[in-house]
């Protein structure tokens, strides 16, 4: 019905940046909220930042000042600016959406993740 796809992931010395997208396809009528996710080895996963239909936004609180999401409702895709970054931002990075289909249902679901490194 719907499927996430991650991108824009890789190895970036600390201080750099990165650009992560997750762009949504199948049967979709609208994005709700929209978020991303990270989860580090040995680590729990955590709430790196959310966007709502109308905007609105929040962020964990270690990425707050640094990292931006915003969406491009016309690419059903969700995007996560990630400047001043810090090896311990190093994880795979989930997007997580919950997704109003054309048949009228919503529907949650994860994508496949897509790593950061963050290394000198």
């Amino acid at each position: 019905q719907v499927q996430l796809v991650e991108s824009g992931g890789g190895l970036v010395q600390p201080g750099g940046s990165l650009r992560l997208s997750c762009t949504a396809s199948g049967n979709i009528w609208d994005m709700h909220h929209m978020g991303w996710y990270r989860q580090a080895p040995e680590k729990q996963r955590e709430l790196v930042a959310i966007i709502t239909s109308g905007g609105s936004t929040n962020y964990g609180d270690s990425v707050k000042g640094r990292f931006t999401i915003s969406r491009d409702n016309a690419k059903n895709t969700i995007y996560l600016q990630m400047n001043s970054l810090k090896p311990e931002d190093t994880a795979v990075y989930f997007c997580n959406g919950d997704i109003l289909l054309k048949n009228g249902y919503r529907f949650a679901t994860w994508g496949q993740g897509t790593q950061v490194t963050v290394s000198s």
